[in-house]
């Protein structure tokens, strides 16, 4: 699933081609990907407006018309969202299509089909609970220590579950969790109301570093995520622990090993995260 920084990825390049264009007319390949409200409903919310700005929260992308409605796309496992200049796609998956004035699109493509696509109006945001109850992000003034540790300390949950939690932190999934705790050198299964006060600001550190440096690599692709562009990113050839089972640590040399935390993957250094 793509996380915070692939999103943001996303999201920088779609607002800088597509922002400023009419949204023409749609191409609905799969209805059921649109799931508030129903198709003629979707079609006659957004056909005929502008583009203002593609926006993010968490791992939402939010496509803000000119009237302060928005399409929320959530792309969850397979979904991904691409400007294509000439109108044109050869993605056998594309179930939405907009088409921009211009000639241009945008295409919704999603292959396992997970994804969701709602249409809102400033007052039906909250239907979306995942997005109303969201936490701070990685890199915002929201996000302190202060916060991280007022918050983890009221969690009996592993720390792992508790990086996981959109409502505690939005943004944050699997890959970078696991990346944030190695760099902090906490142990997945500790649990959140165990780790201290310097900890928390070490993990803090951490989870900021991580994210800020898969927005500079351009995202992590291990199979399906694409940018705005279709490409791929290449943070996976910097990952210190995640999908690394087996393999030696880049700190102390010892396996990378892989265990099971709130049935989520979960990879980590047993010399360099020891378990109190």
């Amino acid at each position: 699933m793509p996380e915070m920084p692939e999103v943001e990825i996303i999201r920088r390049y779609l607002d800088k081609m597509a922002a400023g264009k009419k949204i023409m007319d749609l191409d609905i390949r799969l209805p059921r990907m649109i799931k508030w409200p129903d198709t003629e409903g979707f079609r006659a919310l957004v056909t005929g407006r502008t583009i203002k700005a593609m926006n993010r929260r968490g791992k939402y992308l939010l496509l803000e018309l000119d009237n302060g409605n928005e399409v929320v796309f959530h792309l969850r496992m397979t979904g991904r969202l691409v400007y294509e200049p000439t109108g044109k796609t050869s993605d056998s998956h594309a179930r939405v299509i907009f088409h921009l004035q211009g000639g241009a699109s945008l295409v919704y493509g999603d292959t396992r089909t997970l994804g969701t696509i709602h249409g809102i109006r400033p007052e039906e945001r909250a239907m979306l609970k995942g997005l109303a109850e969201m936490g701070p992000e990685p890199l915002s003034a929201e996000f302190t220590p202060a916060y991280l540790y007022e918050t983890a300390s009221k969690r009996k949950v592993a720390i792992k579950s508790f990086l996981l939690n959109q409502k505690y932190i939005g943004g944050i999934g699997n890959i970078y969790a696991d990346e944030a705790l190695f760099l902090a050198g906490i142990h997945p299964l500790r649990p959140a109301q165990s780790l201290s006060r310097e900890e928390c600001e070490r993990l803090w550190e951490s989870v900021n570093k991580v994210i800020a440096a898969g927005i500079e690599d351009g995202g992590t692709t291990f199979r399906d995520y694409q940018n705005g562009e279709g490409g791929q990113g290449s943070h996976q050839e910097h990952l210190y622990v995640y999908g690394r089972k087996g393999e030696p640590c880049r700190s102390c040399g010892s396996p990378i090993e892989r265990i099971t935390v709130g049935g989520r993957g979960t990879h980590f250094c047993p010399k360099c995260q020891e378990a109190e």
